[in-house]
């Protein structure tokens, strides 16, 4: 199924629903002019412990240096002094 008109939503809702299920698109037509599309959501994926400890093994394995937020600060700001110039406030 690619394509639906508006009055066969109520009759054919189940070839809908299972066109969905497998993850097609459908368009929804309306006195012969495709009006939206219909797709099926996108499911979001939930962040597990294990996949916290790989990124927390991955920070580590990355050996990044440790900086405290006035030392970042200070990087920032001679950052935007390099870039902008002495003009910014």
């Amino acid at each position: 199924m690619d394509h639906i008109s508006t009055t066969n939503l109520r009759t054919q809702s189940s070839k809908l629903v299972a066109t969905l299920k497998k993850g097609g698109v459908v368009s929804l037509i309306h006195q012969s002019k495709v009006i939206g599309v219909i797709k099926p959501k996108k499911e979001v994926k939930v962040i597990t412990a294990t996949d916290i400890e790989e990124l927390k093994k991955l920070a580590k394995e990355q050996d990044l240096p440790k900086i405290s937020y006035d030392e970042r600060e200070k990087i920032y700001r001679k950052h935007l002094l390099d870039k902008y110039g002495k003009d910014i406030s």
